[in-house]
Parts: structure tokens; sequence; C-alpha cells
């Protein structure tokens, strides 16, 4: 079966994706012609399916570590893949071709938990009891959810799944890893390429003016959208999960000291390769904020503007800080796209623009340069997956600080 898919010239490739914003399941049919890393890639159909409110519920539940259990984990996580699987099923309808003519799946997963800094076993605990050096372990780890098994069964088409682990065991953070994907698209001769997607997340990737794969660098810049999805939907009771348009921060006015508080972060000034998520500035890092804004007596407008300008800043400070001094060395032209769910926020692409345009760049949506700002990760991944099945390396170490390339995801058949 994989000798037979590897042979094909052209290869339908399912790529599925759903982020820490929880927002639903991304999945996109791309073609795949020739050998994956030429890039050759053809989006054929997208489409989002948004998570029912009560499995929402349930995901977002889980990044609770002081009260998710494993049976809630184990019960999750067949769900999901239930769920990719129905997905799959709907978008391959869309796309007006049958399950016969997918050939492989590249499925993301939902993360829970992720942490990318090394830990030690023995912990300074005397429950561990005496260790000997030999017996001290280093290491990172993280967790997925959404059974790659679960999705082959339910599709008969095998599916590549929780692709971050194989980085994470060479040393890497496991995250991001879409820059891999992005340097076979987007890379150009003529000038450096900047790619900060904004989803709950920010990050960015940079492709050096005509630079080979071991020139390429991202990180997390910060929050993306966490922060003000989740102001908002304490000051509603749940009501409203986003800020639509920008809409609520377009009516408010930055407040100088709040936003300099969380300016402060120890994150801003940790150097690359770095990644974060909810476990920085999730659910614990919002119920804090949200107690300071209350007792300042600042407005809901207010609130979600500064947050919105939290991300602008973290965004340009990020460039400043890592990439600046280094980049125009290099290249005297420089293109940076915006993708990602933050894209459509038109108060906080305005207020990226109006901090990064006067460093000398030219900014763009995925929309502008006429791609899918919703579709990227999805087809990210779908590209991954091909290349897991080719048996080629799909990790980019000078990203994520693994020692070595890797071929990453588990195959489920």
């Amino acid at each position: 079966m994989l000798e037979h898919v590897r042979l094909k010239k052209v290869r339908r490739v399912v790529g599925l994706m759903s982020g820490t914003s929880v927002d639903g399941i991304d999945a996109a049919v791309v073609e795949i012609t020739c050998e994956p890393m030429d890039g050759n890639v053809k989006l054929v159909a997208f489409e989002n399916n948004p998570f029912p409110k009560e499995v929402k519920s349930m995901i977002v539940s889980l990044f609770d570590t002081k009260h998710a259990n494993i049976e809630q984990l184990g019960y999750m996580n067949v769900l999901l893949g239930e769920l990719y699987a129905k997905a799959i099923f709907s978008v391959v309808e869309k796309a007006g071709l049958q399950m016969g003519d997918i050939d492989i799946i590249g499925s993301h997963g939902q993360t829970v938990y992720h942490q990318p800094d090394i830990c030690t076993f023995p912990l300074e605990s005397k429950e561990y009891g005496s260790y000997s050096p030999k017996d001290t372990y280093s290491f990172s780890y993280t967790m997925q959810i959404g059974e790659g098994a679960v999705i082959a069964a339910r599709t008969g088409i095998p599916c590549v799944s929780d692709f971050r682990v194989a980085d994470m065991a060479v040393g890497g953070q496991g995250a991001p890893l879409v820059p891999f994907t992005e340097y076979l698209l987007y890379r150009r001769e003529d000038k450096t390429v900047l790619l900060q997607n904004i989803g709950g997340i920010g990050n960015i990737t940079v492709l050096p003016k005509g630079g080979s794969p071991d020139e390429v660098y991202a990180f997390d810049t910060g929050p993306g959208n966490m922060i003000i999805d989740g102001l908002i939907n304490l000051f509603t009771n749940g009501r409203q999960s986003y800020d639509e348009g920008g809409e609520t921060a377009a009516k408010g006015r930055v407040h100088k000291e709040l936003l300099d508080t969380m300016c402060r972060n120890s994150y801003f000034k940790k150097n690359p390769p770095k990644s974060t998520g909810r476990e920085l500035f999730g659910k614990e890092y919002c119920t804090e904020l949200f107690q300071t804004i209350l007792e300042q007596n600042i407005s809901m407008e207010d609130a979600i503007a500064t947050a919105t300008e939290f991300t602008a800043w973290s965004i340009e400070d990020s460039y400043r800080q890592f990439i600046m001094e280094k980049e125009c060395k290099r290249s005297s032209q420089f293109q940076f796209i915006i993708g990602g769910g933050g894209s459509y926020n038109r108060t906080l692409v305005t207020r990226i623009r109006e901090r990064m345009e006067p460093l000398g760049m030219e900014v763009l949506t995925q929309e502008d340069i006429g791609l899918n700002s919703d579709a990227k990760e999805a087809v990210a991944f779908a590209i991954l997956a091909d290349c897991t099945m080719a048996g080629k390396y799909n990790n980019m170490p000078s990203v994520t600080g693994a020692k070595k390339p890797v071929v990453m995801g588990k195959i489920s058949l």
C-alpha cells in the first residue's frame, strides 16, 4: 500500500488542522505533483467545520491540567478522531471526489498540552528514592489528540498524525512545524519573506532572500488571538468568543499602563528557538488579566483595544529584537505576509501595518497574494504527511532546535 502511494506522480492528500483557538477543524484537499520537496501543490478544496459548542467546551476543559483526567483525555482522543473523519468525508465531497481518489491523510490533531522547555527526571523529590546519575533523563514533551487509527479505520486511507514528538525526541521544541512547508512554497530569490501566522498564538517564519533551508528560522512571537478571545469571552459571559473584524477594539483606546505591564512578560526577551501556548497565555493568564482590568475600571472596548495592540507590539518587538539587524544586512527588499484567523481582524492588521511599514515592510495578507489564510496550515500538514509517506525528512532543525533532521509523523493503516 505505501509503495503504491510513493510511486504515484500525482497524489491527492487531505490535510487537517485544529488550532489553539479551538474554533473547529480545517480540512484541505490538495494535489501534490512529483517529488514531495518540489513544492508543486494545488489546493483543490477547503472547508472549516466548527466544533459543536459542547465539544469545544470539553476540549478547553482538558487545558486545565489541575482538573483534566485520563478518562476525559482518552474519550476526547477517540471522539476527535471520529469528527476528523467526518470532516474528511465532507471536504472530499466538496472537491467533487470519491474517497478512493484520496491517497493520504495528514492530521495535526488538537494540542492539549505543549511543554517545549527541557525537564529532568528524577525530580528533586524524596518520593522517587535514590537514583544514580545514569538514571537522570532530560526531555521535553507534548500531547496532540485525535486518534489517527480511528481516522484510518473510518476512511480506509493511511493517516499520518502526531508529528511533533519525533522532533522533540531529538532535542527540538516540536514547534513550529509549518516553516518546513513555507520554505517549499514561499521562498524567493529577489527578497526576504516574513510569514506571520496569527492563530491563538502568533508565529513568524523568516525566509532569507535566496536562502537555503538551513538559513530559515522561525519562532512564536507570543499571543495571537488568544488573549483577545479570552477577554471577549469573559466580558460577555461566553456570549461572544472573538472580536469579529476587530470591531470592539476599533471602538476603544489603548490603556498604556496595562499594555506596558503586559509587555514586560519574560517570554519576549527569550532568544529563539522558542515556542509558547496556553500554558503561558491561556485561561489562567486571561483570568488574572481580567481581574486587573476590573480593578482598574477599564472598559471592554479599551481592554480589547489594548490586547489587540499587545499582539501587534509583540510582532514588531520580535522583528526588532531577533530579525531586523540580521536580515537588513542580506536584503533591502522585504515582504511581510499575514495569515491565520487574525488576518480577518481589520483593527489588528491595521495596527500591524502601522508598526511594520515604517520599518520598510510591504505588509500583505494571504488573500492579497491569491491564497487562503484559513487553509494554509491544513495544506501544510498535507505536505508534511506526503513527506512522511515518502520517507523524507520533514522537520527543520534550524527552526525547532532539533539535533538532526527526522521523519515526523506516525502512520496508521
